[in-house]
């Protein structure tokens, strides 16, 4: 009987670690157009907009790669945090040349999270991921 607890118990934590290959890789392959095109317009808020189907394949991810999608997304969404924040639109903002209205504290605010999604730590995870997906999925994220 307390092997049967301890199972149930243990059980929803277990399915919380990860998703397997099968359904990761699914999920690659089905936000797979969007991010290329994301990718592919060269617009500054592309990464902002990514930030749905990339919450989605960190969601699926396999245990192993859960720390990079968690890098990742948290920083697009400390940088959306400080632009919606300082009440700016994402695809005009000019750091140079901010907005009437935009504090200081809100340009630095700004600075220092488009600087952390910027930084080695989250463009090597970036890759990582992308090898990843590549090795497993036998796909890239983006065509």
């Amino acid at each position: 009987m307390r092997r049967l607890l301890a199972v149930a118990v243990l059980l929803p934590l277990l399915a919380a670690c990860g998703s397997g290959p099968d359904e990761y890789c699914a999920a690659v392959k089905d936000h797979q157009q969007e991010l290329s095109d994301l990718v592919g317009s060269g617009a500054p808020d592309a990464l902002l907009k990514a930030l749905g189907p990339f919450r989605d394949l960190r969601d699926h991810a396999p245990e192993d790669i859960t720390d990079e999608w968690q890098q990742v997304v948290g920083r697009i969404e400390a940088l959306a945090e400080a632009l919606d924040d300082a009440g700016v639109d994402p695809a005009t903002y000019d750091r140079d040349h901010p907005p009437a209205g935009v504090s200081a504290a809100d340009k630095a605010r700004i600075d220092a999270a488009a600087a952390q999604l910027g930084s080695g730590t989250t463009l090597r995870a970036l890759q990582d991921l992308d090898q990843q997906a590549r090795d497993v999925c036998r796909t890239p994220l983006t065509l």
